[in-house]
């Protein structure tokens, strides 16, 4: 049965991935406003009557919503991929896979991939080799996860703007703590330009004008591609510079390029510096330029190899930069550890890679960081006789650094008199809490430093939140004719700081939404991992008990589906119950039990009254067969008391003059099943601690597969019921009740699941291993 239905997911997989470079081409042949209109905001496309027709006619098919030859979603999603998922801003392509960028680091994201198809219907449009679709597993809100924590605090220097969220959300208020030493910073006034190509000219003209000057720079830009465009326009005018962006022979400088950030002439271009956690230390980070200095002098003498353009990246231009002094000391330890590197790599056979030789020069400052000198030097004395290469280098690094800190606060000094580090923000953020980080990057403790923002009317929040560009270009025009000329003032920082507020106000009504949906799926998962919990960490009692209690719920469900308290056993459905219950336990019962017939069943319900119950074993039905003799010891028989006195408390039976002869059933089939599973499990002759491991695999792998395909089908729910606003229902109201009916099916098919692989392995164990086939 498994491996059938592995093979169908196998096949219906690859023919999946064969729809989305088809898909693909469809999308290109549709315009839009013509077959598809897009919804900025939200992430949607609608595709319109010309448009499925379109689609429909390419695709040689009578409907694209056919759920025998379905193409929507497919369509839908490369048309997602056309309009919202642009190379260099939300992805890049490395090696033939499609990498996301995170929108908030700029860093790219290996092992993340997008859901519901977005992430194919990407690689169907680059042409790339379509992977497998990510199966969700588990998922959770961010809010939700850190309402899991008894206690919650944080600390940020930009949660002031979003105040009221943390209030509403966790009930946590902000503090604002005043900063260290006064921030001397000057925020210039935002600067607006009618075109793009007006914006990123004059951002060109503002880091020459810096340049000369010789203050350092910091463009911070929002996607791989506009860094790029930037880069191109200042190498045009011979302007040094370095790039940080997710390309990783840039990524992979990260640490290198900041450390050179704050050095007098240096220009940074970066994409989402905001998200980094890195600090720009005017005059240059000290450690990491010492650190810098012994690769330079040692890497030649460890190894032959050079480095990886590709991963390692190109060495940063030092033309502009002033050279640091190293003093006479740190030269003769220098040119002494080189001599001993390339002596141990020549004399003992030692051949270093470029990146191994990279990793021991880190491993030996962290060795400078954690030791004192004399102990370093002990450590040279004591090792002198083996070559102690690693002491020597942190010893060479403790003397490099000194040099370096001279420098770096000489030229510190000279940055802070130019006026610090000058940021220019390129466009604003959908959230005035993410520009803030970028414009913290100046005046870093009480440092000088300015900060300006630039913007175009093309920009992509202007379009996404349907700015009125009309009043900008017409203000814009009744001040100069240029339109590549910015304007600043209050009438349009007050109109883009509304429109900030409005987008941040759109995006915490998804967040709220998200939580108010997710709170209803805390308590499903709260309970399933409970469950799954107690399975895993439980002893074997607890297991057996679990395996029992799932049992008696099947055979529930057959009872309640086919019997009715309030009537006569005769009206009930018996010949079906009876069917249904020798479809599960049919390969265990013996020829006794299987013989029971609709007339006999009738025949014993209508005596079951006249039972003389003495002790748990006198609890089954009269003129029947008893279940096998399986309930010997107390443990047994104590589970069987509690399963009879738990049938007899609750509340499932309906309330009617046939309720005991009812929960009598429920306690006989119960048992029948129970007890024949006990048998069967002792005829096996495996011992006890192979067949728990046999129950706790079942019980968890089918809680797991069932879990996963309820996160599907509640993720699907949430899309499905906004449509139903339109009806003037709630579409909260009808998650919470759909979700819950879906959450009670699930559990029901997880329980009747897991009982029929339990009795299909132990009728069948050596026929069976594939249950424990992932």
């Amino acid at each position: 049965m498994l491996r059938k239905s592995s093979y169908f997911s196998l096949t219906q997989a690859s023919k999946d991935a064969a729809r989305y470079p088809v898909a693909a081409k469809v999308a290109e042949l549709l315009v839009r406003g013509i077959h598809y209109n897009v919804e900025l905001k939200d992430y949607s496309v609608e595709l319109t009557e010309e448009g499925i027709a379109l689609a429909e006619m390419a695709l040689e098919t009578n409907d694209l919503w056919d759920e025998n030859d379905p193409w929507a979603r497919f369509v839908m999603n490369a048309l997602k991929a056309k309009e919202f998922y642009r190379k260099d801003v939300q992805y890049i392509v490395r090696n033939g896979k499609a990498l996301i960028i995170n929108e908030l680091t700029g860093r790219v994201e290996d092992k993340r991939r997008w859901s519901e198809g977005i992430h194919q219907a990407v690689e169907g449009k680059e042409g790339l080799k379509i992977q497998a679709d990510s199966v969700v597993v588990a998922q959770i809100t961010y809010q939700s996860l850190f309402k899991l924590y008894p206690k919650l605090s944080g600390m940020t220097g930009t949660a002031k703007t979003e105040e009221k969220e943390f209030l509403k959300m966790f009930q946590t208020p902000v503090i604002e703590v005043p900063t260290n030493l006064p921030n001397i910073r000057n925020d210039l006034p935002i600067q607006a330009f009618a075109t793009a190509q007006g914006k990123w000219e004059y951002v060109r003209q503002e880091v020459e004008y810096m340049f000369r000057q010789g203050r350092p720079v910091l463009v911070g830009t929002t996607s791989v591609e506009y860094s790029e465009h930037l880069s191109d326009l200042l190498r045009e005018h011979n302007i040094p510079h370095n790039v940080l962006n997710a390309r990783p022979k840039y990524a992979a400088r990260e640490a290198e390029i900041v450390a050179q950030a704050g050095r007098k002439f240096a220009i940074t271009l970066s994409t989402n510096m905001a998200g980094r956690g890195t600090d720009i230390i005017l005059g240059g980070n000290p450690k990491m330029l010492a650190k810098e200095i012994i690769e330079d002098n040692l890497i030649s003498s460890l190894t032959r190899e050079g480095p990886n353009i590709d991963i390692d990246g190109e060495a940063i231009s030092q033309k502009v930069l002033s050279k640091i002094k190293v003093g006479p000391s740190s030269l003769a330890l220098l040119a002494k550890t080189a001599l001993m590197a390339k002596y141990v790599s020549k004399m003992e056979g030692k051949s270093w890679t470029y990146k191994e030789a990279k990793s021991m020069i880190s491993e030996s400052v962290e060795m400078s960081q954690s030791r004192d000198l004399k102990e370093l030097e002990r450590l040279v004395d004591e090792e002198s006789e083996i070559y102690p290469l690693g002491p020597t280098i942190a010893l060479a690094y403790l003397s490099v650094l000194k040099d370096c800190e001279v420098h770096c606060f000489k030229e510190g000094s000279e940055v802070k008199r130019l006026g610090g580090l000058h940021v220019i923000g390129t466009s604003l953020h959908e959230s005035r809490r993410i520009d803030n980080q970028l414009r913290g990057r100046a005046g870093r403790q009480g440092d000088p430093g300015s900060t300006r923002f630039m913007v175009s009317l093309q920009d992509e929040m202007f379009q996404k939140f349907n700015f009125d560009t009309e009043w900008a270009v017409r203000l814009i025009t009744k001040i100069t004719d240029d339109e590549d000329v910015p304007i600043e003032g209050d009438a349009i920082v007050r109109q883009l700081l509304a429109l900030q507020i409005n987008a941040e106000k759109y995006f915490f009504g998804i967040r709220k939404s998200l939580v108010e949906f997710d709170e209803v799926l805390e308590v499903q998962r709260k309970h399933v991992y409970e469950l799954r919990q107690s399975i895993l960490t439980g002893d074997n009692e607890s297991c057996s008990q679990h395996i029992f209690q799932y049992m008696q719920a099947v055979v529930d469900e057959i009872v309640f589906k086919n019997v009715d308290a309030l009537k006569h056993p005769r009206n009930w459905s018996l010949n079906k119950l009876w069917k249904e219950f020798v479809a599960i336990a049919g390969k265990l019962l013996d020829d006794s039990l299987a013989g029971i017939t609709e007339e006999a069943l009738i025949k014993s319900l209508a005596q079951s009254h006249e039972l003389n119950i003495k002790g748990i074993d006198d609890i089954y039905l009269p003129n029947l067969p008893r279940p096998p003799n399986a309930f010997r010891g107390i443990r047994k028989k104590n589970s069987s008391l509690k399963r009879w006195l738990a049938i007899c408390s609750d509340d499932l039976t309906k309330n009617g003059r046939y309720h005991a002869t009812t929960n009598l059933l429920r306690k006989y089939l119960g048992d029948i099943l129970i007890a024949s599973y006990l048998d069967v499990v002792q005829e096996s002759g495996y011992d006890d601690t192979y067949m728990k491991e046999v129950e706790r695999a079942v019980l968890v792998k089918t809680l797991d597969c069932f879990w996963r395909d309820h996160l599907v089908n509640m993720n699907r729910l949430s899309s499905a019921v906004n449509v139903r606003s339109f009806g003037h229902r709630n579409p909260l109201e009808e998650y919470k009740i759909d979700g819950c009916r879906f959450f009670i099916s699930m559990l029901s098919a997880t329980r009747r699941l897991t009982v029929e692989s339990l009795l299909q392995y132990w009728s069948s164990p050596m026929e069976s291993q594939e249950i424990f086939v992932s």
